[in-house]
């Protein structure tokens, strides 16, 4: 065998040996290739001088990219997963669900909702910070210093945060009030400056109908109290005023009895969680005396049950003869 040039020094890799004077002492994936593929020293020369740099980079991007794919579509479905079983209200092994009544479904389309927006929310921090390494990673290799780049990315950041702080405000209050449950869709709530039903929430708007049908559109960061009338449970509040001249407990016990009708009406039951009852007298005027009554329902139901008691009693006070007093 003979003696080895000792100005042509080899690198051994995949394939035949590098000439050391054509790719680098550690030569890139790229150059070894080019190598392999052409046995031609200009070509590889050429290849090392003009493309080297770009064709690592690009094979770092790609690579570096396809394993953040990756990492993002498998931690999206865990995401998912995990929110919608939190939704769903499921533990592993169980497959079956139990019969919900009208308050459960409400309370678990509640859960539902607020877990997809949640849901939406992580996936899109995921995706960011994913992404974000990867672009990083690659600037690295490359390279590049990221000391300026991350410098003026948080100047830039700063200036945006402080040019957008009331889109950052708003954000930040819907993503605690999605956290703490304040309110959902359907729920009927008080901010303040508008009240309604709840049709659509998101990390910066919240969306509500009034009675009359207007659509209000209210920021989250600007809602600094909220009165929510639908959560958990509702009561139907009724004051009933009756002529001063009526007897008091004989007016009770006529409220008491209509009350107890409509709890044991099978098409009201569901709706209703306790037993009525008959606070008293609540008010006294020179024309009336106000006797209220109070039904605990579910959820967002105690106006539907308000309404129907109301009917029920003026009709027992009709067949009674009761005569009803003025507020006026």
């Amino acid at each position: 065998m003979p003696p080895a040039d000792p100005g042509r020094v080899l690198l051994f890799s995949i394939g035949e040996p590098i000439p050391k004077d054509i790719c680098d002492a550690k030569p890139s994936v790229a150059c070894r290739s080019a190598w392999n593929l052409s046995r031609s020293e200009d070509f590889t020369r050429f290849f090392h001088n003009w493309l080297d740099g770009l064709v690592t980079a690009l094979m770092w991007a790609v690579m570096a990219f396809l394993l953040a794919m990756v990492v993002r579509y498998y931690l999206h479905r865990l995401i998912t997963r995990v929110t919608n079983r939190i939704a769903l209200g499921t533990v592993p092994g169980r497959t079956r669900a139990k019969p919900q009544t009208t308050a459960a479904a409400l309370v678990n389309e509640r859960r539902r909702q607020r877990m997809e927006t949640l849901s939406s929310v992580l996936r899109s921090i995921a995706s960011v910070v994913i992404y974000g390494v990867a672009l990083f990673t690659v600037l690295g290799e490359i390279g590049l210093n990221l000391t300026p780049i991350l410098t003026g990315a948080t100047v830039v950041g700063a200036a945006v945060a402080f040019g957008a702080q009331n889109t950052i405000k708003d954000l930040l209050a819907g993503l605690f009030m999605l956290l703490e449950d304040q309110y959902g869709v359907g729920d009927v709530v008080d901010t303040g400056s508008a009240k309604g039903t709840v049709e659509a929430v998101s990390l910066r708007i919240t969306r509500l109908r009034d009675v009359n049908g207007v659509v209000w559109y209210v920021r989250n960061g600007e809602i600094n109290r909220l009165g929510n009338e639908s959560q958990n449970w509702g009561r139907a509040l009724l004051d009933v005023p009756i002529a001063p001249d009526q007897n008091v407990d004989d007016i009770r016990k006529l409220l008491q009895e209509t009350a107890d009708a409509l709890v044991a009406d099978p098409d009201w039951e569901e709706l209703i969680l306790e037993e009525p009852s008959v606070w008293g007298v609540q008010a006294l005027t020179n024309d009336a005396v106000v006797v209220r009554v109070t039904i605990k329902t579910a959820p967002n139901q105690q106006h539907k049950v308000t309404r129907e008691l109301r009917a029920r009693v003026k009709r027992a006070f009709d067949e009674a003869g009761v005569s009803l007093g003025s507020l006026a």
